[in-house]
């Protein structure tokens, strides 16, 4: 299982699908996920971009296959997490896309070490800290976690996750199933990092300092950081792309995987990537 450690001690899962021999110095796209995810949430991404690019997903700390730490879940300590293994793997300057908690590490990135990127792509994320309205209700489904654990809280976590579409689609009750089975499998310490992301500080004031090429995607029904967050960093990002995907929640990587990865193979063709 490949591991990288940090500086802090602690083991990133992470996982690089390397395109064919033909393909000359491929340049790297880094998948940063959500929280309550993994690299996993990125298979569909993968597939679609491997055969020309470098692809590398990874684990946040306490999620997926990473070690949990007994302290340190704050998205600065995620951040630094994301410098380390991008320097200790030699992978930039690189591509990097996070989705929502993904997409806080590489506002943070993109400001702070431009020299680790050639591009960013954000994805169902924010740059403000999170409204009052939402650390209550995620305080609450968290405590629910901490004490009663997390089956208790997978149906109303899903309304939050997906879109009114992607959860009434008869068509897509297997996936419902799939992604309700991953949620199960976090383990307690979830909690930590759930709690590192409602208390998070905002970066919007950092955005200015972004320069490398930006794609912000959002879908059209993500109730979690709902689409005029998106707007908003688009605006402060000068020269940044924003595309809306219809039908899609706030995991529109697996609700609309045509769509995103359109959306991103049109970006990077457009600053002058691989096909």
């Amino acid at each position: 299982m490949p591991i990288f450690s940090t500086p802090t001690g602690v083991d990133l899962f992470y996982e690089i699908h390397e395109p064919g021999p033909l393909v000359v110095n491929p340049e790297t796209i880094v998948f940063s996920h959500g929280l309550l995810w993994s690299g996993r949430m990125f298979i569909d991404q993968v597939l679609a971009f491997k055969s020309r690019y470098r692809v590398v997903t990874y684990d946040h700390r306490g999620q997926g296959q990473s070690s949990a730490p007994t302290n340190g879940y704050d998205m600065e300590t995620v951040y630094a997490d994301a410098v380390a293994l991008i320097e200790g793997l030699q992978l930039g300057p690189c591509h990097f896309a996070g989705l929502s908690m993904g997409g806080f590490v590489g506002m943070r990135l993109a400001s702070r070490r431009p020299d680790l990127l050639r591009s960013l792509m954000l994805l169902e994320t924010s740059a403000d800290p999170e409204p009052e309205e939402n650390r209550v209700k995620y305080t609450l489904l968290n405590t629910m976690v901490r004490y009663i654990g997390i089956w208790a809280v997978v149906k109303p976590v899903m309304r939050i996750m997906f879109s009114r579409t992607f959860l009434h689609d008869p068509a897509r009750l297997a996936d419902r199933k799939r992604w309700e089975a991953e949620l199960r499998k976090n383990r307690p310490s979830i909690t930590k990092a759930v709690e590192g992301v409602i208390t998070r500080r905002g970066v919007y004031d950092e955005l200015g300092a972004i320069h490398c090429p930006t794609l912000v995607i959002v879908g059209d029904e993500d109730v979690a950081t709902v689409p005029a967050k998106a707007h908003r960093i688009h605006q402060k990002i000068a020269g940044s792309l924003l595309m809306t995907i219809p039908e899609a929640g706030h995991t529109s990587s697996v609700e609309a995987p045509n769509a995103v990865n359109a959306a991103i193979r049109q970006f990077l063709v457009g600053i002058g990537a691989a096909a």
